[in-house]
């Protein structure tokens, strides 16, 4: 190989990193929020998120959420989870998820979620208390 091939194949390589890093960086720019950090234990109860973009202060929506999870990992029993289901949004940038607390105590509402135009995932996990 000649020097200007290896010189090339090294900026194509340093060109690729720096477009692999600022898709990584713009995926971080968004993040999951509680709208109401309690509820009332027992079934049937909504928790709602919003969508944000850190860097703008808007809502995204027609974000895809395909992961979500709840468990009662913050109180060290992660093996106690309970079945989440989305509910339609109140409001654009808004999504609503249906679940069973079955007992009171901090609960970890994980979410996984696409948004359009933008490459990686956004990941987040959120602490819910339920009360008597």
């Amino acid at each position: 190989m000649t020097t200007s091939k290896v010189a090339r194949a090294a900026i194509a390589a340093l060109i690729a990193a720096a477009f692999a890093t600022s898709a990584r960086a713009e995926i971080k720019n968004y993040e999951f929020q509680l709208i109401q950090p309690t509820v009332k234990a027992g079934a049937d109860r909504v928790v709602t998120v919003r969508l944000v973009n850190k860097t703008t202060g808007k809502t995204v929506p027609d974000a895809v959420v395909f992961a979500s999870r709840l468990d009662m990992a913050p109180d060290g029993m992660q093996e106690m989870a309970t079945k989440v289901t989305p509910v339609p949004g109140s409001e654009p940038g808004t999504y609503r998820f249906k679940a069973t607390f079955g007992m009171a105590g901090r609960w970890q509402l994980s979410l996984g979620a696409k948004v359009q135009g933008e490459s990686g995932t956004v990941e987040n996990k959120l602490v819910v208390t339920a009360e008597q």
